[in-house]
């Protein structure tokens, strides 16, 4: 009697992708962009080759994977802060910002690096900008529950932003004081000016 051979275990096609595109982020954690390739994220997930390149045919296949991933982690985490902060004046608004922002620079640096390098993968690859826009609407939307568009604009797209990549490039991350001094200009009301005549 011939013995009965194992039965195979059916792949989840889903996981699978998910699992290639964790290694993505991985990758690019460690090495950058640059050091992105099918042979390092097939190795770093513990798949075949084969997989890689089955599922994600380019390099922009899996930078776009990574970068979808991260866009909807961020929405989740932005969900979930907002829900627990339902209500903030400007000063509190810019005392939180400060703490998300100086954790980014600090215990978050690298998970942020990695993010940050998705975002501005979308310089070169135009066919990121519209998941790489999701990044700053995010932010806007999230930031009108507090304020009106356009200083939710400016605190997010142009202050937020400008802050982490300063923070993340520059030889030491700005103080506490500067940043928080920024913001709170930015959130707070000023009386309209009557121009000197």
């Amino acid at each position: 009697m011939a013995a009965e051979k194992p039965a195979r275990r059916r792949r989840d096609p889903q996981r699978r992708i998910e699992e290639i595109a964790a290694a993505t982020e991985k990758v690019i954690a460690e090495r950058g962009i640059e050091g992105l390739t099918h042979r390092a994220v097939a190795e770093e997930a513990g798949v075949p080759l084969g997989a890689t390149t089955y599922h994600f045919a380019t390099k922009d296949d899996l930078i776009t994977a990574a970068l979808k991933r991260s866009v909807d982690r961020y929405a989740a985490y932005l969900d979930d802060w907002c829900a627990q902060r339902p209500g903030l004046t400007a000063d509190q608004l810019a005392v939180l910002l400060t703490d998300v922002l100086l954790s980014c620079l600090g215990p978050q640096r690298g998970q942020q690096v990695m993010e940050f390098e998705l975002y501005l993968a979308a310089l070169r690859r135009p066919a990121l900008r519209p998941i790489a826009d999701q990044y700053t609407e995010l932010s806007i939307q999230t930031l009108a529950h507090y304020t009106d568009p356009v200083t939710a604009t400016a605190a997010a797209a142009a202050a937020m932003n400008g802050l982490t990549l300063r923070g993340l490039a520059a030889s030491r991350p700005p103080a506490r004081a500067d940043i928080e001094a920024v913001l709170r200009r930015i959130l707070t009301p000023h009386p309209v000016r009557v121009p000197h005549e």
